[in-house]
Protein backbone atom coordinates (compact mmCIF):
# COMPACT_ATOMS: atom_id res chain seq x y z
CA UNK A 1 0.00 0.00 0.00
CA UNK A 2 1.15 3.27 -0.86
CA UNK A 3 0.62 6.66 1.25
CA UNK A 4 1.09 9.54 -0.48
CA UNK A 5 2.19 12.33 1.63
CA UNK A 6 2.11 15.62 -1.05
CA UNK A 7 -1.30 16.44 -0.82
CA UNK A 8 -0.30 17.60 3.17
CA UNK A 9 2.86 19.11 2.54
CA UNK A 10 1.34 21.51 -0.71
CA UNK A 11 -1.00 22.19 2.28
CA UNK A 12 1.20 23.24 4.61
CA UNK A 13 2.91 25.42 2.61
CA UNK A 14 0.02 27.31 1.97
CA UNK A 15 -0.99 27.47 5.82
CA UNK A 16 3.17 28.86 6.13
CA UNK A 17 3.02 30.71 3.11
CA UNK A 18 -0.21 32.85 4.28
CA UNK A 19 1.15 33.15 7.82
CA UNK A 20 4.03 34.34 5.98
CA UNK A 21 2.38 36.84 4.02
CA UNK A 22 0.21 37.65 6.62
CA UNK A 23 2.69 38.58 9.06
CA UNK A 24 4.80 40.78 6.34
CA UNK A 25 1.64 42.95 6.08
CA UNK A 26 1.40 43.42 9.58
CA UNK A 27 5.20 44.41 9.68
CA UNK A 28 4.75 46.44 6.34
CA UNK A 29 1.45 48.41 8.18
CA UNK A 30 3.57 48.91 11.19
CA UNK A 31 6.48 50.63 9.16
CA UNK A 32 3.75 52.79 7.13
CA UNK A 33 2.51 54.13 10.54
CA UNK A 34 6.16 54.89 11.37
CA UNK A 35 8.09 55.41 14.50
CA UNK A 36 7.04 57.36 17.65
CA UNK A 37 8.67 60.65 17.60
CA UNK A 38 11.60 60.99 19.87
CA UNK A 39 11.81 63.78 22.30
CA UNK A 40 14.22 66.26 20.75
CA UNK A 41 13.74 69.31 22.84
CA UNK A 42 17.12 70.48 24.63
CA UNK A 43 18.76 68.09 22.75
CA UNK A 44 21.56 69.63 19.89
CA UNK A 45 19.72 70.24 16.52
CA UNK A 46 22.75 67.65 14.63
CA UNK A 47 20.55 65.07 17.02
CA UNK A 48 17.89 65.54 15.33
CA UNK A 49 19.37 64.76 12.13
CA UNK A 50 21.39 61.46 13.45
CA UNK A 51 18.08 60.50 15.14
CA UNK A 52 15.42 60.92 12.42
CA UNK A 53 15.22 58.16 9.67
CA UNK A 54 16.95 60.43 6.66
CA UNK A 55 13.91 60.60 4.32
CA UNK A 56 12.36 62.77 6.97
CA UNK A 57 11.39 65.94 5.90
CA UNK A 58 12.47 68.51 8.74
CA UNK A 59 11.64 72.01 8.86
CA UNK A 60 13.92 74.15 10.90
CA UNK A 61 13.30 77.54 12.03
CA UNK A 62 15.02 80.42 14.67
CA UNK A 63 12.29 80.77 17.51
CA UNK A 64 14.55 83.91 19.50
CA UNK A 65 12.25 86.29 17.27
CA UNK A 66 15.82 87.67 15.30
CA UNK A 67 14.77 85.04 12.15
CA UNK A 68 18.45 84.18 11.42
CA UNK A 69 18.99 81.16 9.14
CA UNK A 70 19.76 78.05 10.51
CA UNK A 71 23.39 77.12 8.47
CA UNK A 72 25.39 75.36 11.34
CA UNK A 73 23.28 72.34 12.89
CA UNK A 74 26.05 72.40 15.78
CA UNK A 75 25.33 75.53 17.09
CA UNK A 76 21.84 75.07 17.81
CA UNK A 77 19.17 73.33 20.21
CA UNK A 78 15.92 72.62 20.04
CA UNK A 79 13.32 74.33 21.68
CA UNK A 80 10.39 73.25 20.24
CA UNK A 81 8.94 70.48 18.32
CA UNK A 82 6.31 68.91 16.29
CA UNK A 83 4.84 66.69 16.54
CA UNK A 84 5.32 65.95 20.04
CA UNK A 85 7.06 63.17 21.62
CA UNK A 86 5.62 59.53 21.36
CA UNK A 87 3.28 60.66 18.58
CA UNK A 88 3.54 58.48 15.54
CA UNK A 89 5.83 59.77 12.46
CA UNK A 90 3.44 59.26 9.22
CA UNK A 91 5.81 60.24 6.57
CA UNK A 92 4.97 63.93 7.40
CA UNK A 93 7.40 66.91 7.99
CA UNK A 94 8.64 67.10 11.37
CA UNK A 95 9.53 70.85 12.65
CA UNK A 96 11.77 72.32 15.05
CA UNK A 97 12.31 75.62 16.69
CA UNK A 98 15.73 76.24 17.31
CA UNK A 99 17.60 78.45 19.10
CA UNK A 100 22.02 79.11 19.31
CA UNK A 101 23.72 76.67 22.07
CA UNK A 102 24.44 79.96 24.27
CA UNK A 103 21.22 81.62 24.42
CA UNK A 104 17.45 80.13 26.55
CA UNK A 105 14.43 78.64 25.05
CA UNK A 106 11.63 81.18 25.06
CA UNK A 107 9.08 81.07 27.39
CA UNK A 108 5.64 80.29 25.50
Amino acid sequence: MRVSVRPRLRRAGVVVGGAAAATLMAVTTAAAAGPPMPELRGRGLMHVFSTLDYRTRVDVHDVSGAHRHVLWPLSWKVCTQSPAAGQRLDGGTVTVGVVKNAERCPKK
